[in-house]
């Protein structure tokens, strides 16, 4: 399986868990990608798009 498609499949299962839970969980993790910019999330991409 690739790196794309494992990403994919966490994303969607955080969106099912998100609805359940009323706490904005993909939200709270955008926020902090965005005013922390992480290393782990640059690697994700990284990864992600060197297949290109």
């Amino acid at each position: 399986m690739s790196t794309r498609t494992q990403y994919l499949i966490g994303v969607v299962l955080l969106s099912l868990v998100d609805m359940v839970i009323p706490f904005p969980i993909l939200g709270t993790i955008l926020v902090y990608v965005m005013l922390r910019k992480p290393p782990w999330f640059r690697n994700a991409t990284e990864e992600i798009y060197k297949n290109r």
